[in-house]
């Protein structure tokens, strides 16, 4: 006879009730079966749990021991129970976001993470900062549940949801000749070294800047090129070019930059979010609902449906 969680439930009832049939009542069975069962129990395991007698059944030493430690073990299968379901719900365990560099700069990033923490407060939430290739990456090997990304993305396992459309600002160094200037028109930066990421960390965006160079009847002199759309800025401040960057990167208060409003058509920066085609985790779906929400109700720069 194997031992079941069932038959720990059934020794519990009659340690609790004092006879079998009070015990059976509570357990909505038959009071035979009962008996029947943890006899047999007791002969598979050599032990005698209970002295039966006309006024109920008391404990031996041996069962005293037993049911306390069959307490302890039904309630951590009830504890494990609850933590599956609370698990399975998303509402314990852990959510791993990651990041294009730079994005974790945008307003919305953190007031979704709040929102999330507030709705999910069992569950941690870590942060990956990565370019959009490694992440993609990630997620295909399960090591982020969602990322916060700059498309396109050229993967038919993930799945890629536009969030915003930021507009850019030309970012020069302090002593830039036209350092003071209200905004800029993008050709008047044709003739300065301009400092881009590689094209592979974010070719959409990389693109964009290219295209709007061209329309405004320049091509652009490339400089030194950056690890990340984030490192353009203290590239900018050592001298080594100017840059044209997504308007939050503002927020990276580096001494020696400025930043300028484009005049005319602006260069925009799509951000988006990517998930796995298989189902996400509960976690990972409360947090893109948190973020469509945030963006649904932003100042009119979201793309697409969000």
């Amino acid at each position: 006879m194997a031992l079941e969680l069932r038959h720990l439930r059934f020794l519990t009832a009659i340690a609790d009730h004092g006879t079998f049939t009070r015990a059976a009542e509570a357990l909505h069975m038959a009071q035979p079966p009962l008996s029947q069962q943890v006899k047999r129990l007791e002969d598979d395991l050599g032990v005698r749990i209970f002295d039966r007698s006309g006024r109920g059944a008391a404990l031996t030493s041996a069962g005293d021991i037993l049911v306390e430690r069959a307490r302890a073990i039904l309630s951590l299968a009830k504890e494990f129970e609850t933590l599956a379901r609370a698990l399975g719900a998303g509402d314990q365990g852990h959510l791993r976001v990651g990041m294009a560099g730079g994005v974790s700069l945008l307003p919305l990033i953190p007031a979704a993470i709040s929102a999330f923490r507030r709705e999910k407060p069992g569950v941690t939430v870590t942060l990956e900062e990565s370019n959009t290739p490694a992440l993609c990456a990630s997620l295909r090997l399960g090591q982020v549940d969602m990322a916060i990304i700059r498309p396109p993305v050229f993967d038919a396992d993930i799945m890629v949801r536009p969030l915003i459309d930021e507009p850019s600002v030309i970012a020069l160094p302090e002593t830039h000749p036209r350092a003071k200037a209200e905004g800029l028109f993008l050709h008047e930066i044709a003739e300065d070294p301009l400092i881009l990421f590689e094209r592979h960390l974010g070719p959409g965006f990389y693109d964009t800047i290219i295209s709007a160079c061209l329309q405004s009847g320049f091509s652009p002199q490339l400089g030194q090129s950056a690890p990340q759309v984030a490192a353009t800025i203290p590239m900018v401040a050592a001298g080594m070019g100017v840059a044209i960057v997504p308007a939050y990167l503002q927020q990276i208060h580096t001494q020696g930059v400025t930043f300028h409003p484009i005049l005319g058509e602006t260069p925009r920066a799509t951000i988006a979010m990517a998930t796995t085609r298989t189902a996400p985790s509960k976690a990972a779906t409360a947090f893109v609902n948190i973020l469509k929400k945030l963006c649904a109700s932003s100042d009119g720069r979201t793309v697409g449906t969000c």
